[in-house]
């Protein structure tokens, strides 16, 4: 086998790792955010409420613990686990 034959296939080999861990990481939590990314995340998603100030409350506490805020103004919860997952004492979502 050639060098670059064997380049190539490293190359390849490497891709489809790195593309492995990126699967599992968003099952895991989704999209990571940093802290800062919070607050712009959170007032898009909490934009179409009229209650703003509880949904601002509870998205920033989700997002802080799961680093990750769903896509769009509601619903799309699949794409957080961790935000999905967080339930209240009495079993309904802690977050908006």
């Amino acid at each position: 086998m050639t060098n670059s034959i064997k380049y190539v296939l490293l190359f390849l080999t490497l891709l489809s790792l790195l593309s492995v861990s990126n699967l599992v990481q968003a099952s895991r939590g989704g999209g990571r955010l940093h802290p800062q990314d919070c607050r712009p995340k959170c007032n898009y998603r909490c934009s179409a409420t009229s209650h703003k100030k509880p949904c601002m409350f509870f998205c920033l506490k989700c997002c802080s613990k799961c680093l990750c805020v769903p896509s769009g103004t509601y619903g799309n919860k699949q794409n957080c686990p961790c935000y999905n997952n967080w339930k209240t004492k009495e079993g309904r979502s802690k977050c908006p």
